[in-house]
Parts: C-alpha cells; structure tokens; sequence
C-alpha cells in the first residue's frame, strides 16, 4: 500500500496529538502498518483487531485517502434544528424573562421560539441550563431598611462616634417555614 510522505506526515502527527479519537487513532495505525508492508494478519495479529476490521480501513485508505479514515455519516434523519435555532433559545433564556412570569418554562419557551416543549427542554439539557433554579436576590420590603443600611453602615466605619448609642441589630434567618430571630446587641 502507497502512503505519500505528505499523507505520512498527517498520519504520524494524528498519532501523537493526545486529542485524536481513538478510533481515529487505530485506523491510522492500521494504516501505517499496511505501508510499512506487513499483511493483514500480521497487522491484525499486532493490533489484537479482526482481519476485517484491517481490510475495511486499508481499502477505504485506498479509495478515498486520509478522508475515507473519518466516520462516515450515520443513517437517519437529518438533523431539524441548526446552531442558530439553539443559539436563538440559549440566547433568550438567559437574556430575557417572559411576559407574566419570573422565569421561563419549557412550555413558555417553546411557544416563544416556536419550537416544541422537548426541543426546548433538548436543548436546556445539553447546555445545563435551569431556569427554574436560578439564584435570585429578593430585596427587602422594609420601609426603614435604608435608615437601618445606614445605620449598620455607620457603625462600621465610625464605631466611636456610634459607640455611645444602644444599637440592637436583629438578624432574621429563613430556613424553611421556621423564621429565626438572633439579636444582636
């Protein structure tokens, strides 16, 4: 078998490249050890693979060059969705909230996009995106909150000033349904 030292060349560099598929990366062994002339069973027999197995990349190699070592593509049906069409959902989910809602759905999503609810939640998967757990930040309702804010402020920067004053700091911790008061004096 005829391996040009161009072909040589890419062959070698797939071998030592530690990101070369390891399909990928038997082929092109079986390859090399074709054109250094051993026979199929030889070859087979080394690489602890079927005589078939050699045959169907030499010939392949053969016909088709460095090309015929890549997978070929999978029967079935053609892939519906494109890149922009995932970019498009990805983009809105994190960019955008829906109308009347705090956060999307799979359902509210899919109506936005146009696009069914498993596509959405396809795609939501793939990328690891939950909207649904998104850490949020809920802001007081307190109407004296920045009187208090200013308070705590204050005596963190200028604690002599504030010294002679009682100040009560009340911490609220929510865990659950119980509600735990720690005061501070």
């Amino acid at each position: 078998m005829l391996v040009t030292d161009a072909q040589r060349a890419v062959l070698e560099g797939w071998l030592r490249r530690r990101t070369t598929a390891q399909a990928l990366a038997q082929r092109t062994r079986i390859v090399l050890e074709c054109a250094e002339g051993h026979s199929i069973m030889e070859v087979s027999r080394r690489l602890r693979i079927t005589p078939d197995t050699v045959r169907t990349w030499r010939r392949r190699f053969i016909e088709r060059g460095l090309d015929g070592l890549c997978d070929d593509p999978r029967p079935g049906v053609p892939r519906k969705i494109t890149d922009a069409d995932v970019e498009r959902v990805i983009v809105k989910t994190l960019e955008e909230t829906p109308k009347n809602a705090t956060h999307w759905s799979t359902r509210s999503m899919a109506a936005a996009t146009g696009m069914s609810q498993s596509t959405v939640s396809w795609i939501w998967r793939a990328f690891a995106l939950a909207p649904h757990r998104a850490q949020t930040f809920k802001l007081s309702t307190d109407p004296l909150l920045i009187d208090k804010v200013r308070d705590v402020v204050g005596l963190c920067l200028d604690p002599l000033e504030k010294a002679h004053q009682d100040l009560v700091i009340d911490i609220v911790e929510t865990r659950g349904d119980v509600t735990l008061h720690h005061p501070l004096v």
